[in-house]
């Protein structure tokens, strides 16, 4: 298994990468090409559909994932936040969304 860590600030300071984009973002990835591509399109589309409740969008987002890829699959959606976490190689994906929106989803059994 890997690490990795993150922290980030509110969205619209200088250094923030998420500030001028309101496409998806890659921040961090180690998964296989065809598993990151299904992954940020659910990603976008459970926020898209989900805009107003970030905990039905990481629902919808975990039991794709989980029924797609096995289980067991983590999901955060939201803003300013920072974490430290352990995953299966190659079953991690950070990403922004939105501009302001970020996206942790990783595998760990």
């Amino acid at each position: 298994s890997s690490g990795i860590n993150a922290e980030y600030g509110e969205a619209g300071k200088e250094n923030d990468p998420r500030r001028l984009h309101s496409f998806p973002l890659i921040r961090h990835s180690d998964m296989a090409e065809e598993m990151r591509t299904e992954a940020m399109e659910l990603c976008v589309t459970a926020c898209e559909k989900f805009a107003s409740s970030n905990e039905a969008a990481s629902k919808m987002i975990k039991e794709n994932m989980d029924k797609k890829f096995g289980s067991s699959w983590h999901v955060v959606v939201g803003e300013g936040f920072g974490f430290e976490l352990t995953y299966e190689t190659k079953n991690l994906l950070y990403m922004f969304f939105g501009g302001s929106l970020a996206i942790a989803v990783w595998k760990c059994s």
